[in-house]
Order: C-alpha cells, then structure tokens, then sequence
C-alpha cells in the first residue's frame, strides 16, 4: 500500500504526463471460439477469436492496455511485428508523444525499412494499431477519463494535429476537419447529455452466425426480440437457396419494421454479388457488406450502382487498409456505408480522418465490432462522431456481438440495444490478467487442453 501511495505521488508530483514508457510487452491471447462456430462466416468458417495484447509500463506505475484483434493463426507474426515496433516507443514520455502525435503516428508507420512491409496495411499495420491503442489507453488514464471523453473534451485544433493528413488532402485539408470540428461545437454538450441519457443505438450480429442451426437462429432472435434488440446482422455467401431460407427465417422471426442487414464477408464477385443480393432483395435489407474484396473499391462502386433501385445500400471498411482507401471509396461513391475498425486502421489517429471525410461526404459511420474487444474500443470512436462530428444519428448504429466481454475489466455495458457510454478512465481494452493467462497460446491452460485433444 505504502508503494502504491509513494508512486502516486510521484505522478502526481512531476509535471503532467511526463510519464516515461519503460518497456512494451505484447501476448499472444486466443480464445477457441471455432468450437462452438461463434464469428463463422462465408470466408471464415473457424474463427478463433484472438488479440495480440500489448501492456506499456511508465516509470510511476501507470500502465496503458492495446490490442489488435486476429482469427488465431498468423497471431504469432503481429506479435513479432509489434515487437518490432517497440523500439520505437520504449524510452519516450507520454508527453513528448502526445504533444506531437501526427510525428509519433508517422514515426510508427513510415520508418524508412519497415515501411517497405506495408506501407499502412497488412501486418505492421495491425502491429501500430495495437500499439497505438496503448498509447491512447495510457493516455486517457493519465488524464482520468475515458477515452471518448478525452476526445470530446480536446480543443478542436487539438484533434487535428492528431491526424496524419498526408495522401488525404484531395479530400480533406487540416483546415476543412478543423472547420468541421469547429461548428460541431454547437450543441456538443446536448449530444453529450443525450449519450450519457440513452447511449448509441446498436445492432446485434449474434443471432445469426453462418455456422449456426435453424433452431440455434430462431432461439437467438426470440431472446434477443425479449431484449429490445430491433436490428439484425445475418451471414451470407456460402448456397443462395440457404441463404434465401435463412434470410426468411430471420425476417419472419423479426418482423417486418425491423431491420435486416447481410454480410457475405467478400465471398463474391462483382457481377455474383449483384446477382446473388437481387435475388434476396425480397428480405428488404438494408445493405449487403463486404460483398466482393475489400480491395475492390470500382467493383463496390459497381455493386452500389446495381442495387441502389433495389433500396440496398453497401457497407464495408472493416478490412479497408487505411484512410487512404476509405478517401477513394468515398470519391468513388462506393459505400453507402462507412465500417471503420477500431484495430484494422492506425487507431485513433487514423479513425478520426475517416470520420471526418465520411461526415464531408455525408456518409454515415457504422463500425464494425465483430471480434475480441472490438466493441469495447470502437464503442469510444462512434460516441465521438455523433457529439463532435456528424451530430447525427440518422442510418446509424454500431455492431454488437454478445462474446468474451467476461475477460475485460471495463465491458462494454448494453442497455436497451444500446451502447451506454463508458465510465472508466481508459480506452476500456484492458483484460483480466487471469484470462490473458489462461488463453495465452500456445502455453495457456485453455490451449494445453485443446491442443492434447
């Protein structure tokens, strides 16, 4: 106790966010979700939701918590990614980063070897965000506040000198987000209040897993009707006579005022996927996501175009490498939808210049949560658009999935199909040390048993 007090103070005694980083550790953690086909789609039929976890340690004690999230295999490869990466960080003070966090962002992404991995995509760009979430999670303690709340409250010139501009300013210049920014000040404090009153409205992706029985579907959707659940998330891609009885299992479950959406998980081509959504446009959904690579920015255009007399949108983002293809898919008026991913982009940093360009473009954020911690990071991203960027709520909900929230000290807290904003100081990813023990792959207890099987 006596430790903990003399280390306190010595926080609270040297100047503000002084906090130099020591070391950076990072753990491979999965969890065997496959067993019970939990995460299973058209393209990922045995998911084992997994994370490679990172934890920063400061010279008076406070720690900040990271992760990216995996499928299991190829977890071991962003891990030694990350450690790649710690060089880079170790040694710094929280402030010498955060005072220049667009040169911290570069320094990650843009070292003159690494680079030649990515440049921002693929494995080292997992490795930054994990790393990244870390130093924002750290952040956010040292100031006492949940990290949405740290960025609500940040000077509008603040959150622009966060963002790496570069490549982007055909879009966005730093003086439009600033501008942006700027008149969103109006009535911020009321979206707040609105937030903290009824949290951000949510849809649920658990009741329909592609791996899932008819009866497992019609259970699911029975519970989650009983819980105020109004909109659903449905896999498909793998037969088209399935989907179509699957689509209107769940329709006829759910009723006709509520809303279906579908994901074939980048299953078809492009003249497949039109194909393939025309004849399920009888379910009346309201996008079809990721229905062809997520690469194929003029191919989504195409699909957009096809289905627009249809009433389908077409959302995708979740595996969009960086904000560089989010700009294009804008310019291209390929998404209906923007899915921004919490561990898929360079963090907060680059979320928030796709946030910002999705507003200009007056396309709504729906992001994508499907995966270990992803809704408890990306619950802070979409609280931040609606009271400082788009302050609107209109075809806009972020996704749920109602898995492994047990194994973090700060869950995500659902209230009436509803995110309810976060309390704890924190960008609310750290995990129970027990269940980072316990997963930890391949020595973890959890993996002993499951590997001898």
């Amino acid at each position: 106790m006596q430790q903990c007090l003399e280390s306190q103070d010595k926080c609270s005694l040297s100047a503000k966010m002084l906090h130099k980083i020591l070391n950076l550790t990072v753990r491979d953690v999965r969890f065997p979700t496959s067993l019970e086909q939990h995460g299973s789609d058209a393209m990922h039929t045995d998911p084992d939701y997994s994370a490679a976890y990172v934890v920063i340690d400061t010279d008076c004690g406070l720690k900040g918590f990271g992760l990216t999230f995996t499928l299991g295999k190829g977890t071991e490869i962003v891990v030694c990614a990350v450690e790649a990466l710690a060089g880079l960080v170790v040694g710094k003070s929280l402030q010498e980063i955060v005072s220049d966090f667009r040169g911290f962002y570069r320094l990650l992404t843009s070292d003159s070897q690494m680079r030649w991995l990515g440049p921002e995509k693929g494995v080292t760009h997992l490795a930054t965000a994990a790393v990244l979430n870390a130093v924002w999670d750290l952040w956010a303690r040292a100031e006492g506040k949940p990290l949405w709340k740290l960025l609500v409250d940040m000077d509008p010139k603040q959150i622009v000198s966060c963002i790496d501009f570069r490549y982007i300013t055909d879009v966005l210049t730093e003086d439009e987000a600033l501008d942006i920014l700027v008149k969103a000040q109006k009535g911020k404090q009321q979206r707040e209040d609105r937030m903290l009153r009824e949290g951000y409205p949510a849809y649920t992706t658990s009741c329909a897993w592609l791996g899932y029985s008819d009866q497992q579907l019609k259970q699911l959707c029975t519970d989650a009707l009983k819980s105020g659940w109004t909109k659903f998330k449905v896999k498909v891609g793998d037969d088209l006579e399935d989907d179509i009885r699957r689509c209107r299992l769940i329709r006829q479950m759910i009723g006709a005022n509520n809303t279906l959406m579908i994901d074939a998980n980048q299953r078809w081509d492009v003249a497949e996927a039109i194909s393939w959504v025309s004849r399920l446009a009888e379910f009346k959904p309201l996008w079809i996501e990721e229905p062809t690579s997520p690469d194929d920015i003029l191919g989504h255009a195409a699909i957009s175009k096809a289905l627009a007399p249809l009433g389908i949108g077409v959302a995708s983002g979740e595996q969009c490498h960086n904000r560089v293809m989010f700009k294009q898919f804008l310019q291209a008026s390929a998404l209906q939808f923007v899915q921004i991913d919490s561990c898929r982009l360079g963090s907060v940093n680059e979320n928030l210049a796709v946030l910002l360009m999705a507003h200009k473009f007056q396309v709504p954020v729906c992001p994508h949560a499907g995966g270990v911690g992803l809704c408890e990071l990306v619950q802070h991203l979409i609280l931040f658009d609606y009271i400082c960027v788009s302050g609107s709520l209109s075809h806009r909900m972020c996704e749920y999935v109602d898995h492994l929230h047990e194994h973090f000290t700060s869950p995500v807290v659902i209230h009436d199909a509803h995110y309810m904003p976060p309390k704890d100081p924190g960008y609310s990813c750290e995990m129970l040390e027990s269940s980072v023990q316990r997963h930890q792959y391949p020595e973890g207890d959890v993996w002993k048993l499951h590997i001898n099987k």
